[in-house]
């Protein structure tokens, strides 16, 4: 038998080359694998970052079961008709037709005397919402509640609120995030939150001017921009009537 003598550094450079030409297609593949882990990851970061809050809520309230009926509480009772309806709803045992009661609330800026004051107010007063399914039981669980005065509408055989309606009462409920500020980080879509403003002005109120150039001296006020929080004043100056921009708390009522 003939012996075969294998050099060494040949076989090397053979396994070398194997591997060589191995590796290309291995790189080529790699990005392929992962590419759809990826775009599958970009997908779902951009619709998190499309979610509309208020969307979102509009589903789930029209997938709650029952109606949106309206109640007629005494003023300022509102939230005490809100828990007594609760209470009679658990101790009545009628949580299978009475599902949520609801008193929508509100925040205000309230300005008086140039004084900017962020209060929370019952948004619809004297009106209590309740989800239920309405029959003879459920209306007089609701009906026979201390400090409700009756429902709204057909005593005894009440409508529900078309959906737009309760929608666009319940929507304070949603917890909205706050605007990112600008230069501030990218993500998700922020709502910015819109807080009215309760103005203690009206036009042609007197008032006086407490800051600035021309403290001291009367105004006539001949508009209001609430927005951003702004008075046009008339103020006389060399017997003519001149107008001023001044802030809410620049001024103080007579």
């Amino acid at each position: 038998m003939r012996e075969f003598a294998v050099d060494e550094s040949d076989a090397a450079s053979a396994l070398e080359a194997a591997l060589d030409a191995q590796a290309p297609a291995a790189e080529n593949e790699t990005p392929g694998d992962e590419a759809p882990a990826d775009a599958a990851d970009e997908t779902e970061e951009a619709e998190e970052a499309e979610v509309d809050p208020y969307e979102e809520f509009r589903a789930e309230l029209r997938s709650l079961p029952g109606k949106w009926y309206v109640v007629h509480s005494y003023a300022g009772f509102e939230k005490r008709v809100k828990q007594n309806i609760e209470n009679r709803r658990v101790s009545m045992t009628m949580e299978d037709y009475i599902f949520q009661v609801e008193v929508p609330m509100e925040d205000v800026v309230e300005i008086k005397n140039g004084q900017r004051k962020l209060v929370t107010r019952v948004r619809i007063p004297s009106y209590v919402l309740v989800r239920m399914d309405l029959n003879e039981d459920s209306w007089s669980v609701v009906r026979h509640t201390p400090g409700v005065t009756g429902f709204v509408g057909n005593a005894h055989n009440p409508t529900p609120l078309r959906f737009e309606e309760a929608f666009n009462m319940l929507k304070s409920l949603v917890q909205v995030v706050e605007a990112p500020a600008k230069g501030g980080a990218k993500g998700g879509k922020a709502v910015q939150r819109s807080i009215p403003q309760e103005v203690d002005f009206e036009i042609g109120e007197t008032i006086t001017i407490k800051e600035g150039s021309f403290a001291g001296l009367p105004g006539s006020i001949s508009e209001i921009k609430p927005e951003s929080g702004k008075l046009t004043v008339l103020v006389s100056l060399f017997e003519r009537e001149t107008p001023v921009e001044l802030s809410f708390d620049q001024v103080t009522k007579l």
